[in-house]
Parts: C-alpha cells; sequence; structure tokens
C-alpha cells in the first residue's frame, strides 16, 4: 500500500471522525476499512448509556464492510484526538484478526502522526477458529 493510499484512508477515517456519538465521553474516534474489492467502508464510535453496547469506530466500518458482503480486508485506518497515535482496542482487534490478520493497521493521531502495524502485531496469541478446533478436539 503506496503512502498516498495510506494517507486518503487515514482522510476517510478523519472523515468518519466527525459522525462520532460521544455523548458520555467526548472521545470522537472515526476509522476506514479498505476491502480486497477496493471499496472503503468508514465508521465512527457510538456510545450508550450502557457502556457495554458502545460500539468502536473500527468494528463499526469492518461489521459495515462484512453485511456489505466482503470477506478480506486489507487494510484499516483509526484516527482519533490522543497523545500520539490512537491504537485500537482488545475487541477490536479480535474482530481485526478474524477478517485480516495480515491487514495493515494505520494509527493517526490529529497532529499527523502515523505508526503502521498488521493486526497480528497488534495482538500476537490471537483466539482463532483454528485454535478454537484444535483445543475442542481434546475433549473428553
Amino acid at each position: 500500500m503506496s503512502p498516498a493510499q495510506m494517507e486518503h484512508l487515514v482522510a476517510k477515517a478523519l472523515e468518519a471522525r466527525r459522525l462520532a456519538y460521544a455523548p458520555c465521553s467526548g472521545f470522537a474516534v472515526g476509522a476506514a476499512v479498505l476491502a480486497a474489492s477496493g471499496r472503503i467502508y468508514t465508521g465512527c464510535n457510538v456510545e450508550n448509556a450502557s457502556s457495554g453496547a458502545t460500539v468502536c469506530a473500527e468494528r463499526v466500518a469492518i461489521l459495515k464492510a462484512i453485511s456489505e458482503g466482503e470477506r478480506e480486508l486489507v487494510a484499516l485506518a483509526v484516527a482519533a484526538e490522543t497523545e500520539g497515535v490512537c491504537p485500537p482496542c482488545g475487541i477490536c482487534r479480535q474482530t481485526m484478526i478474524e477478517f485480516g490478520p495480515q491487514m495493515l493497521v494505520i494509527m493517526a493521531d490529529l497532529a499527523g502522526r502515523r505508526e503502521v502495524r498488521t493486526a497480528e502485531q497488534l495482538l500476537p496469541l490471537p483466539f482463532t477458529r483454528t485454535r478454537m478446533r484444535a483445543e475442542g478436539s481434546h475433549a473428553d
């Protein structure tokens, strides 16, 4: 992925961030995911007074892509107003692994800092279907 393509994805994440619904925390996050088809899906965090019902921007973007028939995700940008880049939470990392262990994750802040890792680098020992089958095969 070229630097220009990465910046385009970050721009889409920043655009999505403006739509965040964050009345509880005031912490607005935007995400944009690039599917293998070339389509980009965006998402923002959507908070809820019942915090367990809150959904992160990364998962909103991923779920939109999956619900539109995508199954291979290539890259995801996440952007927020943080000191340094905005890393995805653990649940988002697990969701990324499900649909693209090699997906590039571009973490960005509003000051122009960027850091790129793969989903596997962000979650080095993930729980996967393969692991689940291996564990289940030893059940008594």
